[in-house]
């Protein structure tokens, strides 16, 4: 198991995939996660599908296709954030006289041809845990930033809609990650309370959402490391999904 990132994945000399002892149940590297979840909410983009690099890419393309200058700092501040926030900071950094509502149509043009092209590859450790929540059936969630139509289509190109219980798109709530909405409106969906939930995320935004919902999270860094803020919010974070799975299954029920 790796502590990459920054991230404490284990207190030194703790044999893998042991327990952690009584009364260290809430040391920052676990997480504050206690015991096996009733439900485990997962982002879609970047935890369960390679996709982030693709949405880079479609920003870039998308620009270069209607020969438009455009910031290539902006895609990492994306990361984990709805359209409309997209869109507010492609306005935030180029201007109200940019046309910003061309480019954000372009970028579906661009990042659905990639698709097309490339497909949508899942990440590593996603089926094994699909598999581990079956077994220990638990109910599971998707809470993502992209537009739940999409969303579904996504799932269903990667063959993993079936395997998930409920969707929760970004344009179902009102305020989108870091905003703690979407996390609640997930554990509505399955009809468990928020304290016996766990998150899995790879993204700032998406954590801070998850902790504002009262949510145990679970980091797996995807194209950045956690920030600092992100950091002192005290997640578990981790290299892997299957470093995930090994903290969950350890845990007691």
């Amino acid at each position: 198991m790796s502590a990459r990132f920054g991230g404490i994945a284990r207190p030194p000399g703790r044999p893998k995939g042991a327990r952690p002892p009584r009364g260290e149940a809430r040391e920052a590297s676990y997480g504050g996660i206690i015991r096996r979840p009733r439900a485990v909410i997962l982002d879609m983009d970047g935890t369960l599908l390679d996709t982030e690099p693709l949405a880079a890419r479609a920003w870039s393309d998308a620009a270069a296709l209607l020969g438009l200058a455009f910031d290539e700092t902006l895609p990492p501040r994306m990361i984990g954030r709805t359209f409309a926030d997209c869109r507010a900071l492609v306005v935030e950094q180029h201007g109200v006289d940019y046309p910003t509502d061309r480019l954000m149509s372009g970028w579906h043009v661009a990042y659905d041809a990639i698709v097309e092209r490339d497909g949508v590859a899942i990440k590593p450790g996603v089926a094994e845990l699909l598999d581990w929540l079956d077994r220990e059936s638990i109910a599971r969630a998707v809470a993502t930033s992209t537009r739940r139509a999409r969303a579904l289509a996504k799932l269903e190109i990667a063959g993993l809609a079936r395997r998930i219980d409920t969707v929760v798109g970004g344009d179902e709530v009102a305020r989108g990650k870091p905003a703690p909405d979407i996390f609640l409106a997930a554990a509505t969906r399955l009809g468990v309370e928020a304290a016996h939930c766990v998150v899995i995320e790879d993204s700032d935004a998406g954590v801070l959402g998850a902790l504002a919902a009262g949510m145990a999270t679970i980091m797996v860094p995807d194209l950045l490391p956690p920030s600092a803020a992100v950091r002192r919010a005290g997640p578990l974070v981790v290299a892997t999904l299957h470093d995930a799975i090994e903290h969950l299954a350890a845990l007691p029920r």
